[in-house]
């Protein structure tokens, strides 16, 4: 085990304190400003574009400046955020356009720094630990520091709607401090075009029929679960009649998932293989989506479909990075990792506001039917593009670079 990736961990366990005491509280914050779906939707859709707007152009800097310098810079921005929020939450002057521009500030760090731990992590893991490896990261951002965070910043509302944000801004500073001491490779020259850089890695994903599957699969439910995700405060407060605390606990039910599923799901992939696994877990959201719209309102039985939801979506992520890692050449890697957020998460802010609109016109539980029906799509993505052959194949190809 290298020190690099040692390192790593603990510059993922802290920002990812930081990132998820901010995506706990700022939903949190709004809904107790305002109950109007189609609001609440514009928080979600303003706090998800920089996916659109900023992952192409996040791809070239990657690639062209040292990577552990990219992740240090967007911890110090994801600091700021939090700052300014915590600053309005102790002088209450807490607003819904501040929490538009502190979702928006937020999410643009997040499309950094997730791009640059990804590329970082082939400097740092060997080719066939890749996928133990982004098992092991998304236990600790989705898992066992999400487990805990949002039951935390439930219970640090309590104190005054800005304290979890002063927590944040803390973890904040100490992901900068850490990653400060994290060596990665030189980054190569390029003299062209920032635009023909950004074509470059767009040429590449297209042009590779398993991860244009992929993305177009993670596409579809991006928007899905962006609608859902988006609704899902106001769901927990008036179908099921929980509070801040209540919130968080839901919220934890996924991060179990996360974590149980970190357990078994190397040996389901080594079992099953990639494609089987990819297709199997498109399948298990499509049940997990359609539960959730049709299941009274208990919150146990939510609590457990949202865990047996996360575990599914821990095995599709770790298989889709992997694999986007493996086929992908390494002055490329960032390029690619950014394009596929790009197009396939480039949908999340529609998705945020159909759920707005949907909620508004058609009750809650009309959002999880659409977002159940529109999975149905990625799932046909998946069983015609990701097929043990093509795995075969994208293999071959790579291993003939």
């Amino acid at each position: 085990m290298s020190r690099g990736w040692v390192r790593l961990q603990a510059v993922v366990v802290s920002g990812s304190v930081a990132e998820g005491l901010m995506l706990a509280v700022v939903p949190w914050i709004a809904a107790t400003i305002t109950s109007d779906p189609r609001q609440l939707s514009l928080v979600n859709v303003v706090g998800q574009s920089p996916w659109l707007l900023f992952s192409l152009f996040a791809g070239v800097l990657i690639d062209r400046a040292r990577r552990s310098t990219v992740l240090a810079s967007a911890y110090a921005v994801q600091g700021c955020a939090a700052l300014a929020l915590a600053v309005a939450g102790a002088t209450d002057a807490l607003s819904l356009p501040l929490l538009v521009v502190v979702a928006f500030v937020v999410t643009s760090a997040q499309v950094l720094g997730d791009g640059a731990t990804g590329a970082l992590m082939p400097e740092v893991v060997e080719p066939e630990r890749l996928a133990t490896a982004n098992t092991r990261l998304i236990v600790i951002d989705r898992g066992v520091v999400q487990f805990v965070v949002p039951p935390v910043a439930g219970f640090l509302v309590a104190f005054g709607l800005g304290t979890p944000a002063w927590v944040a801004c803390v973890a904040a500073v100490v992901a900068f401090a850490l990653v400060r001491g994290l060596r990665s490779a030189q980054a190569t020259p390029s003299a062209k075009h920032p635009l023909r850089d950004i074509a470059e890695g767009l040429k590449f994903l297209v042009a590779t029929r398993l991860l244009l599957s992929i993305t177009i699969a993670v596409a579809l439910g991006s928007f899905a679960a962006s609608a859902a995700i988006a609704m899902f405060v106001l769901y927990v407060k008036e179908e099921l009649g929980l509070g801040s605390v209540g919130y968080g606990v839901m919220l934890a039910c996924t991060a179990a998932g996360w974590v149980l599923s970190s357990f078994v799901v190397g040996r389901v992939v080594g079992r099953l293989g990639y494609a089987w696994s990819m297709r199997l877990a498109q399948a298990g959201m499509v049940v997990t989506l359609a539960l959730i719209a049709v299941l009274p309102p208990w919150a146990w039985a939510i609590g457990v479909v949202s865990l047996v939801q996360s575990a599914i979506v821990m095995v599709w992520n770790v298989c889709s990075q992997s694999s986007r890692q493996r086929f992908t050449p390494p002055a490329l890697l960032g390029r690619v990792l950014t394009s596929h957020r790009a197009l396939a998460w480039g949908l999340t802010p529609l998705g945020a506001l159909a759920g707005g609109f949907v909620a508004a016109g058609f009750g809650l539980r009309a959002v999880w039917v659409m977002a159940a029906l529109i999975q149905v799509l990625a799932l046909a993505t998946a069983w015609l593009g990701l097929s043990p052959r093509a795995f075969r194949e994208a293999e071959a190809v790579a291993a003939s670079r």
